[in-house]
């Protein structure tokens, strides 16, 4: 019996992440544990457990062998005036986090981000590349890395997220499609779109494999195959839901001015996976035409076509 604490259950990626433990099959028709050990898994929502809380997490963690931190401050924009408040969430509570779990001979996985980066790239960031986050919200993920990484933790960069469990991009084109004849959509922003449950998927075979002593602590990038930008993705999410493309018009990120500075190439390097044993991710395209069969997505492309 294997003990997984899954923080943040609450959240997009953590429902999939509790889905993927425990469902018969992952996303692909693959099992995402590699092992038939069987599992028991806690599920912490926000409203369970507070990661700020030393005392709180110390008590959640023991019992464990492992824990995978999904519980963050997601407000890129929010950070910008709340700071501290965003990086006590998403940087000083892992310090809590990693000290259980070393406490209890615990396996930590800590869910990062491509804002660690500056966007200033125009090849895919490597997992050893030097970090230089361009806001707020990215300047506590780096400090939440590097507290994972010193107790000798896992750090899993992701982007551009979106799933059945939460607000994301692919929802809001899908609900827009059915009140605009048009969306204006930024072409200059590139990364890679990445469905939450392929990336939980991901995650579990990493933590099973950490677990049996295959995967080495250290970064890895967990993010789809190929790349594309915001306007790529628009466009291909309405030719597979059965909408009009051409719906979907280019503009640039000047035209959507936002607190946080965004950054303008996002695509992560995927080298780390291969000495682990782990495939990495199918290409967005794939993921996206999966996801849309989601019983949310599919509702909302329906009435965006009705």
């Amino acid at each position: 019996m294997t003990r997984w604490l899954i923080t943040g259950a609450g959240g997009m990626l953590g429902r999939d992440l509790v889905a993927a433990l425990t469902e018969p099959t992952a996303p692909y028709g693959r099992h995402a544990r590699r092992s038939d050990t069987p599992v028991e898994i806690t599920a912490a929502t926000r409203d369970m457990l507070d990661v700020t809380d030393a005392a709180a997490v110390a008590s959640a963690v023991a019992g464990h062998d492992i824990v995978i931190n999904a519980a963050a401050w997601t407000d890129v924009d929010a950070a910008e005036d709340h700071e501290d408040v965003a990086t006590d969430i998403n940087g000083r509570a892992v310090n809590n986090i990693a000290a259980a779990c070393t406490v209890n001979g615990a396996k930590l996985i800590q869910i990062s981000t491509d804002y660690v980066f500056d966007g200033t790239a125009t090849k895919p960031y490597a997992e050893t590349h030097p970090t230089a986050p361009i806001n707020a919200y990215g300047r506590g993920k780096v400090l939440g890395e590097q507290l994972a990484l010193r107790t000798g933790g896992y750090v899993v960069r992701t982007a551009w997220l979106y799933g059945d469990h939460g607000p994301n991009f692919i929802a809001t084109m899908l609900k827009l499609a059915a009140s605009r004849p048009s969306v204006d959509v930024v072409t200059d922003q590139i990364g890679q779109p990445t469905w939450t449950a392929a990336l939980a998927e991901q995650l579990v075979k990493l933590g099973t494999a950490a677990l049996a002593g295959t995967a080495a602590p250290g970064i890895y990038h967990g993010t789809a195959s190929g790349q594309a930008s915001w306007h790529d993705l628009a466009r291909t999410l309405y030719d597979l839901a059965g909408l009009d493309p051409d719906r979907i018009r280019p503009t640039t990120a000047e035209s959507f001015a936002r607190p946080a500075a965004r950054p303008a190439y996002s695509v992560l390097g995927h080298d780390a996976w291969a000495a682990a044993g782990i495939p990495v991710q199918p290409d967005w395209r794939v993921q996206l035409d999966h996801a849309l069969s989601e019983p949310g997505f599919a509702d909302l492309a329906k009435a965006a076509r009705s």
